[in-house]
């Protein structure tokens, strides 16, 4: 799964990275080294605008938060559950395939977290857990596959801004290459030539996505567990870090 990551790009670079034509986002986000379920990010999607409903649909950058919430859902709080969809499950399961049909986005990333158990605890002990950073090896972003929901809080009038909340998940799938190494599940990732495509909402049928992984090109290494605190934040979370047994021998 995908339950952390790191989204350190400025609004700028990400409006011209991905060719946005209509700058969406509300807000200005602050680099953020550990990205965690409800907070706010950025996403990529295409959207036909309101006041031309005939018109093509249009590439736009929005805020959202992470965790999505279907529009039939009681409460809100579900986000906190749905912050990965599975690849395999996506275009059937009731919680995702509307929003597969017709809500899909890029989610930008520099990479993510993963934890992977150490060999080191000792007879008897609590397993230790290393958390890796895993990016593109050439440093470029990452597009993750996401989708998105509307969602309205039937409690507030329809003038109120907070009316309607609008939340994403990631979809993941079968690790491989270095990813691999650390966990068997990654997020999805769409290639440029194919980001398009995979937005278009006129593109009912997005099934031939939904193919497992080839080649990813990522590097995994392993970071500080400083990560492992939502509070924590700064570059220093995705730097690499040498990890030692007790006797000083180098484990990784």
């Amino acid at each position: 799964m995908c339950g952390r990551y790191a989204s350190a790009r400025n609004k700028q670079e990400l409006l011209e990275e991905f060719e946005v034509e209509v700058d969406g986002a509300e807000e200005e986000l602050a680099p953020d080294y550990n990205v965690a379920p409800t907070k706010p990010v950025y996403a990529v999607m295409s959207r036909v605008p309101r006041a031309n409903p005939e018109g093509r649909a249009v590439r736009q950058l929005r805020v959202l938060r992470w965790g999505l919430v279907p529009a039939w859902a009681k409460d809100p709080s579900i986000g906190s559950k749905m912050i990965n969809a599975r690849v395999e499950t996506v275009a059937e399961k009731p919680s995702y395939r509307k929003a597969f049909a017709e809500r899909r986005c890029l989610l930008p990333a520099d990479g993510y977290f993963e934890w992977a158990v150490r060999d080191d605890a000792g007879t008897g002990g609590k397993p230790k857990k290393q958390p890796y950073f895993i990016r593109p090896a050439d440093g470029g972003v990452m597009a993750m596959a996401g989708l998105y929901e509307f969602w309205r809080d039937r409690g507030r009038p329809d003038d109120d801004p907070l009316a309607w909340l609008v939340t994403c998940t990631v979809i993941t799938t079968s690790a491989l290459d270095e990813a691999g190494t650390v966990h068997d599940r990654m997020p999805m990732l769409i290639e440029r030539d194919r980001w398009a495509e995979w937005l278009d909402p006129g593109v009912p049928d997005a099934r031939d996505f939904l193919v497992p992984a080839g080649s990813t090109g990522l590097k995994a290494y392993p970071v500080s567990t400083a990560v492992n605190s939502v509070r924590n934040n700064g570059p220093e979370l995705i730097e690499p870090m040498k990890v030692e047994d007790g006797d000083g021998q180098a484990l990784f």
